[in-house]
């Protein structure tokens, strides 16, 4: 695909952002345009949020930290979806098409959008970078360093599979054979007017007061 859009490229991308010691507070990269800048921010995201998810598992500070933790758990997430769906658009684009244009007669729909996928690349990409971290520890066990090199080799095997399902994807979408659309998520948890806890805390007395 056109401007090097093409899994080996991600999953380099992804590579070498983890790699950075400014990584994930520096600022975003302004020569990135179009998908590559939705890549590079999904990724910046799904690395918040796993730093975020191992700090509220934390079992020696109060209930204080780890609700501000999940709070920030909830807003990386969201901004994570967000940036997926970008993703599509951005593709999409790249490819000359649009998520709202008939495809071509014949086309196959793919389940899983390009913008999912590249998603699940970042997540494969922080497991395998925080997985190797594992088997080059000195405090740890041979078994434990065994172990985790085995699941290592099984992290790349699946971000090598999926990275060639992506490439086939692309491919097809630009050869009209197959096609893909933009997908909302709809995070209903995170609306005000969706979130019965929300728009009924406003509605509703709090209990043991007077209505």
């Amino acid at each position: 695909m056109q401007n090097g859009l093409d899994a080996q490229s991600i999953m380099q991308f992804h590579d070498r952002m983890l790699a950075a010691q400014d990584w994930p507070q520096r600022e975003p990269d302004a020569s990135l345009t179009g998908a590559w800048h939705w890549i590079e921010t999904n990724h910046r995201y799904n690395t918040l949020l796993w730093n975020e998810e191992d700090k509220a598992r934390r079992t020696d500070v109060g209930p204080e930290a780890i609700a501000a933790s999940k709070r920030l758990i909830d807003q990386y997430n969201q901004k994570r979806n967000d940036a997926v769906e970008c993703v599509d658009e951005a593709l999409l684009s790249a490819l000359g098409q649009s998520g709202d244009q008939p495809p071509a007669a014949g086309a196959r729909l793919n389940s899983e959008t390009a913008g999912a996928m590249t998603d699940r690349l970042s997540i494969l990409s922080l497991k395998i970078f925080h997985m190797r971290e594992q088997t080059e520890r000195v405090d740890a066990s041979a078994e434990h360093i065994e172990k985790c090199r085995d699941k290592l080799h099984r992290l790349q095997t699946q971000r090598r599979d999926l990275g060639a399902c992506l490439d086939q994807l692309l491919a097809e979408a630009a050869a009209g054979t197959a096609y893909f659309k933009v997908y909302r998520q709809f995070k209903m948890y995170n609306d005000p007017t969706l979130n019965p806890y929300l728009y009924g805390k406003q509605a509703q007395p709090a209990k043991g007061m007077a209505a």
